[in-house]
């Protein structure tokens, strides 16, 4: 991706500082990953890379699937070695890429049944979802390791996202049902409580955190608890153990009101690129010549169809209005 010129960057410290949205040129508008081959019509979401950026596991909503890229090129997605008996979905890989964390509603105990949901009282078979981890073995992979209740406190429990030093952040309902971020720290070989992760509005949705590796900075949906929906991407920062007002990730990403949904977010190996899952289309301009209804055919038969696609977008605008303010200080 390419960096935005220094003016540009000033203006952005500034709307960083005053917490309005900054919105993506042209030269920085997302793009579709892999359409026809890993982005395809089955759905794909939560992309999670390898630290080398060449294997990518992601879901299609009952199974996590994986494609290695050589010279270039992508290949057909198959299903993970440690997944498609249970739905699975949600991966996330450790920075180091030693381990793979993930939701699935498998049983806790072999012989039992598959997790269920408890929602406003009511039990949903098999409609629950805990954390578990899978650890990386040679080239292949382990068994799948229930993480413990300091993490997984809820039969509701999604959007893993790994930070460097181990620690993990998720997401899961309050008492009142509606999804926050939470996070437990690693240390002496176990993960500590959790603890709510406070960012916006205590009263608001927060869902999906893409944490940076060094934690320094978090996108994340939020929404108001009242919708039904996921809402749009932020991004804040941290100082200390404060976030700073989440900052709206502007129109180009999150689109106009009702256009089209984003969430599933995740930090590229590179740290700075986006990664995400949307049912956005690609725009249309009329007419068109024979060569291009050809090809928005071929788009529509392979990806482009208003399903959920895999999407990246550089994040760097961001960064640089961060780094920017933060040296004006």
């Amino acid at each position: 991706m390419l960096r935005r010129p220094i003016l540009s960057a000033l203006l952005a410290g500034l709307c960083a500082a005053t917490s309005c949205s900054f919105a993506a040129d042209a030269a920085n508008l997302p793009q579709v990953f892999a359409p026809g081959t890993v982005s395809g019509p089955a759905g794909e979401a939560c992309p999670a890379f390898t630290p080398d950026g060449n294997t990518v596991f992601f879901d299609v909503g009952t199974m996590i699937l994986v494609s290695h890229r050589a010279n270039g090129t992508w290949s057909k997605p198959e299903i993970a070695p440690f997944s498609g008996r249970w739905m699975d979905h949600d991966p996330t890989i450790s920075p180091d890429g030693s381990y793979l964390v993930y939701v699935s509603n498998r049983p806790l105990k072999p012989g039992d049944q598959a997790l269920g949901a408890t929602i406003k009282g009511k039990l949903y078979p098999a409609r629950g979802g805990n954390l578990w981890r899978v650890d990386r073995k040679g080239k292949g992979w382990g068994e799948p390791v229930h993480l413990p209740d300091a993490v997984n406190a809820s039969d509701r429990t999604y959007a893993p996202s790994v930070a460097a030093d181990g620690s993990l952040y998720f997401i899961h309902p309050d008492a009142g049902g509606v999804f926050h971020i939470y996070s437990s720290t690693w240390s002496h070989g176990a993960y500590q409580p959790q603890q709510l992760v406070a960012v916006g509005d205590p009263s608001d949705s927060t869902h999906d955190p893409a944490i940076a590796a060094d934690q320094s900075f978090m996108v994340f949906n939020l929404a108001d608890a009242k919708d039904s929906d996921m809402g749009d991407f932020y991004i804040s920062f941290r100082n200390g153990d404060q976030w700073s007002k989440p900052i709206d990730l502007g129109e180009a990403i999150n689109g106009k009101p009702g256009k089209w949904s984003q969430w599933g977010a995740h930090i590229g190996p590179d740290g700075h690129t986006l990664y995400y899952t949307s049912d956005r289309t690609e725009q249309v301009t009329y007419p068109l010549t024979p060569q291009q209804a050809k090809a928005h055919l071929a788009d529509m038969e392979s990806w482009d169809n208003g399903a959920d696609n895999i999407w990246y977008v550089s994040l760097t605008p961001w960064l640089d209005a961060h780094r920017t303010t933060a040296a004006a200080k």
